[in-house]
């Protein structure tokens, strides 16, 4: 059976996957003082897809990387519904990712839009819920 580490090493590029597969992934990467934003998300300073890319990947492949404790208390796919709302259900795939991350590590989905209607990594059905 997987470890929690190597889930979320996965669940990481499904999401890397997805931001690229919406065309949301840049090459670019932000300036210093933007990535150093106080407020949550870097709201005032990036894109959600930009903090996702830049600050939570990167963060947690050096966590998993250094053996660190991951964070237990998190709660990413409200924002990130609210963010991705424009997309419609194109961004239904990548909520989905978020909330089994959230999921993952704080053992809570908050996700009320497009569910998946199964576990199977196969079925990419989903749902507006």
């Amino acid at each position: 059976m997987p470890t929690k580490v190597e889930i979320l090493s996965q669940q990481l590029l499904n999401l890397t996957h997805q931001l690229k597969k919406l065309d949301l992934w840049q090459l670019d990467k932000p300036s210093q003082a933007a990535l150093a934003s106080q407020q949550p998300f870097c709201l005032d300073t990036l894109r959600f897809e930009q903090w996702l890319q830049f600050i939570f990947i990167e963060r947690m492949q050096i966590m998993i990387g250094a053996n660190h404790p991951l964070p237990e208390n998190i709660a990413l796919c409200p924002m990130a519904e609210e963010a991705f709302k424009a997309l419609g259900s194109d961004a239904a795939d990548m909520i989905n990712v978020i909330a089994d991350i959230d999921e993952l590590l704080s053992g809570q989905r908050q996700q009320t839009l497009y569910r998946v209607t199964s576990n199977s990594p196969a079925n990419s059905q989903s749902q507006l819920r």
